[in-house]
């Protein structure tokens, strides 16, 4: 065959086969939205070990790492969630931020003795609602979503899933996010937010624990007299 013959047919061939690919990817991302929509109903909290890894590329490479465990816990619409830092860049470093419960979030520094709150939610919520119990009908009213294939995150296939999100104030702050979640149990393994301009940051779940029993103080933090508080 023609050498150009052969480049044509090749060429022919793929858009072809394009079709045929996307079709292909529109079903298994359909096929992972059901699957959550299914495991969302059955979801009602979750306790994991998490690591909180920061990066800038610029001005100066820089990497900040936290390390603490989080809770999770939805009835219907309704969420909170809790996480308590232990230490930042292996120094000890306690700190607890809670949300959603008086439609505010509120950090409690421990050596600080301080209380700041965050009184308008809106701007956060979309990510704190991800891949923790979020059905496919959630995530998809909040991002558009690309299906990305599947990907083993420490020992478990997790569906890989690049988001953009609907809202363009939210979509300013943060362009892309990859979420890597188990569907069977509508948990996110790995989440990683680009935020721009050289500036990303990593959350990585361990010792993932669905159903059962939080601590008392998971959404809880203990202050004294002498605490202070700022709002913003």
């Amino acid at each position: 065959m023609h050498a150009g013959r052969v480049i044509l047919f090749v060429v022919c061939f793929g858009f072809l086969l394009a079709p045929g690919r996307a079709a292909l990817a529109a079903d298994d991302l359909n096929s992972v939205l059901s699957r959550l929509d299914a495991s969302a109903a059955k979801f009602h909290s979750t306790s994991a070990d998490v690591e909180f890894d920061t990066t800038q590329t610029e001005p100066v490479p820089d990497t900040d790492v936290l390390k603490g465990v989080e809770y999770y816990q939805r009835n219907g619409s309704a969420f909170q969630m809790g996480v308590h830092i232990a230490t930042d860049n292996g120094q000890p470093a306690p700190k607890i931020l809670v949300c959603c419960a008086k439609g505010s979030i509120q950090l409690y520094e421990k050596l600080l003795d301080q209380v700041t709150t965050l009184s308008k939610l809106s701007q956060y919520e979309d990510w704190f609602m991800l891949g923790f119990g979020a059905s496919g009908k959630e995530l998809q009213q909040k991002w558009d979503i690309v299906y990305d294939g599947s990907e083993t995150i420490d020992g478990v296939k997790t569906a890989k899933l690049e988001l953009t999100a609907k809202d363009p104030s939210v979509r300013k702050t943060v362009p892309k996010v990859i979420i890597w979640i188990d569907p069977d149990r509508a948990i996110s393994m790995k989440q990683y937010f680009d935020e721009g301009q050289g500036q990303a940051r990593t959350a990585h779940y361990t010792n993932i624990k669905v159903n059962q029993s939080l601590p008392k103080d998971a959404f809880t933090f203990k202050t004294d007299s002498k605490t202070t508080y700022v709002t913003h």
